[in-house]
């Protein structure tokens, strides 16, 4: 077992070791018990550094500790219909170019916000158990030019087995890259310092003829740390490239100073600014998380005209069942939308309006103008 694997098994996953590190109030605790017997907690001793123990509404704390409003049930458990384009253990086809393979439900760290809440350190029959049977039904679907591989987090892997997935994938012929989407670089970088095997690897197999991308999360400035910034230069020396996904979340990056300057300070370590995902209305993180998107709108073109080009050629999208959606502007009477991906291809790249909501989070609840 490696030192980064050991290091793991040193998280703090019970209340009762949480409050060595920060207070807890006393009528919150027996909440808290309720939540994390529901959904996990599980954080790293280094991400639970960067907290302010003295500050209740740091950005760290909300990301990474349990909260009573987590018990508040609005929402879904599948707000994309991930279910519905499941189309065998682990794998998902919602876009014609792309399949999503969930390779494990095992995260560095619990985010509170995740969208995956109903899996992610649960119990899961949608983890992908067979890598080969998934690799002949990219083989088979020649319109597949990608596959993104997720979780869970892959990067929580054991080294061996995430270098057989990326091999069966870099040898399938109409794969043009490879993304992993792992916010590990972030919540625990020692995984990716500490294991040297892991950058021969990722040197191996990204060549200038297939690509792997990587994807992560930056969500807040604080995040970025001397740690987290050798991880980066790391995976970049090792012949990947870097995307970054933000989520826009209530209390942690909902203003523009922060926003711009979290854009900003990513593309001075060399990641690229990709998405500003509106929040989902996920159940347990809807009410606690979930900024309107009338008010995202406004937060994110504020914080773009303190950014500089390259800063801000990310897009501020929301992953809807439909499709992945882009949120392109308002006036006073409605809002305004693009089809950045559609399950149903005719719809790629189609302009739409909806009635302006100040409270709408999600396309849902906005009400559809007619002809």
């Amino acid at each position: 077992m490696q030192k980064w694997q050991n290091e793991l098994k040193k998280n703090i996953t019970t209340i009762e070791d949480l409050k060595q590190f920060i207070k807890i109030k006393e009528d919150e605790e027996e909440k808290l018990k309720k939540v994390i017997k529901i959904h996990p907690m599980s954080i790293p001793r280094y991400y639970l550094s960067l907290i302010d123990p003295e500050d209740p509404e740091d950005p760290i704390r909300k990301m990474s500790v349990p909260s009573a409003e987590e018990l508040i049930l609005s929402g879904s458990y599948d707000t994309s219909g991930e279910k519905q384009n499941t189309k065998m253990e682990g794998l998902q086809h919602k876009y014609r170019e792309t399949v999503l393979l969930l390779a494990t439900n095992v995260c560095a760290m619990y985010c509170r916000y995740c969208f995956r809440k109903r899996l992610v350190g649960l119990p899961s029959r949608e983890i992908l158990r067979r890598i080969d049977e998934a690799a002949e039904y990219i083989k088979e679907h020649k319109e597949v030019n990608n596959v993104l591989v997720s979780g869970g987090d892959p990067f929580t892997l054991p080294t061996p087995i995430l270098e057989k997935l990326i091999k069966k994938l870099i040898s399938i012929p109409h794969l043009d890259f490879i993304r992993i989407g792992t916010r590990v670089p972030v919540t625990f970088p020692q995984r990716v310092i500490e294991d040297k095997k892991l950058h021969k690897i990722l040197k191996k197999y990204s060549k200038r003829d297939k690509r792997i991308y990587i994807v992560t999360q930056f969500n807040h400035p604080k995040e970025i740390t001397e740690e987290s910034t050798e991880a980066i230069d790391i995976l970049l020396n090792s012949g990947t490239i870097i995307n970054n996904q933000t989520v826009l979340l209530k209390g942690v990056n909902d203003d523009p100073e922060i926003m711009a300057n979290l854009q900003n300070s990513l593309v001075s370590i060399g990641v690229n600014p990709y998405y500003v995902f509106q929040c989902r209305p996920v159940k347990r993180v809807k009410h606690q998380f979930q900024v309107p998107i009338y008010y995202g709108y406004r937060i994110v073109e504020e914080a773009k005209s303190r950014m500089n080009g390259h800063s801000k050629r990310f897009k501020y999208v929301m992953s809807h069942k439909t499709g992945k959606i882009e949120i392109v502007g308002m006036d006073e009477k409605y809002i305004y939308f693009k089809y950045h991906q559609a399950k149903d291809v005719k719809n790629c790249g189609k302009f739409f309006r909806r009635k302006l909501n100040k409270t709408g989070g999600w396309l849902d609840d906005f009400e559809k103008v007619g002809r």
